[in-house]
């Protein structure tokens, strides 16, 4: 009974107005309907609301304590409608967002000044994850990742073009233990280990000779779950580091950085967005992802 809501605005209605006529006149109904939705209702509550005459229409002293608190009620459930019909078709609201810390700064952060100022009902949200993070689970409207680590069943759209390790440490380093010319060389250097905060494996570094993609597990004394704190630690000297080519280049220019094996590290895949459905796309989302699909050149649906 009390999750049936039938009646109650012709309950509503009938009491401002003072007439069953009145009442079917504002809902495009007739009278005859809204006096059985009116009937009905009292048949559920167990009490009667209205007090009906031939020429009038009055309300019960159940029915003024009834409609007292029904009115306010009723109103913000007419409310939350109104809230849930603005946001459908305005892009307004909190977008949450998971990106890596290299997705934000490569990616996010030299647009967000252009996409806030064209769309100032949206606020953003952004949570800097290097982990892999389901975003459905964890209440995420969209994520950014490197495109080979999409799981199938999300969309994904690309944000640019592809990306390319590099091999690099400082040039103290190589001073004093020289260049690898080969990848297998790298095992007889201190090599910076980096652990995946989403699987907790180590990463064993990949390359790419005569189109045959081969790995190489490297050994050293640090192991390190953050890409910023790669590229500081070898700037320290504390051994070679495989990291993005567009983290290190800032630090190559600088001479702070060697880089070594470059013609064994081949481009793969570089940043997407991504989100679970096009289905009842909220107008946030919508407008996020054509902001950046013009952006960047195009979409590509995984």
């Amino acid at each position: 009974m009390q999750d049936d809501l039938s009646g109650l605005r012709e309950l509503l209605l009938v009491a401002e107005k003072r007439s069953f006529t009145g009442a079917a006149a504002e809902l495009r109904v007739t009278a005859s309907a809204v006096s059985q939705s009116v009937r009905a209702l009292e048949e559920r509550v167990g009490v009667r609301l209205l007090q009906r005459t031939t020429r009038s229409v009055g309300v019960t002293e159940a029915g003024a304590r009834f409609i007292a608190r029904l009115k306010p009620a009723l109103d913000g459930v007419y409310q939350a409608f109104d809230a849930v019909a603005e946001l459908r078709d305005r892009p307004m609201g909190v977008l949450r967002l998971s990106v890596p810390r290299l997705g934000y700064q490569q990616v996010l952060a030299p647009r967000l000044r252009e996409f806030l100022t064209q769309y100032p009902e949206i606020r953003l949200d952004v949570a800097i994850d290097d982990a892999l993070v389901d975003i459905v689970e964890q209440g995420y409207d969209v994520g950014i990742r490197i495109g080979e680590m999409l799981d199938r069943e999300m969309i994904g759209v690309p944000l640019g073009g592809r990306l390319r390790a590099a091999i690099v440490a400082s040039p103290q380093y190589f001073a004093a233990r020289g260049k690898p010319k080969h990848p297998r060389e790298l095992q007889a250097h201190d090599c910076l280990n980096y652990r995946g905060k989403t699987t907790g494996v180590v990463y064993r570094w990949e390359f790419t000779e005569d189109g045959k993609d081969f790995v190489v597990a490297v050994d050293g004394r640090v192991l390190l779950n953050d890409g910023e704190l790669m590229l500081d630690a070898a700037v320290a000297g504390l051994g070679v580091a495989y990291v993005m080519d567009c983290a290190a280049r800032p630090l190559l220019a600088k001479k702070r950085l060697v880089r070594v094996l470059e013609p064994f590290c081949q481009p793969f895949p570089g940043f997407f967005l991504y989100y679970p459905s096009r289905a009842q796309m909220a107008p946030k989302l919508r407008a996020f992802v054509e902001f950046f699909r013009a952006s960047r050149g195009g979409a590509r649906p995984r």
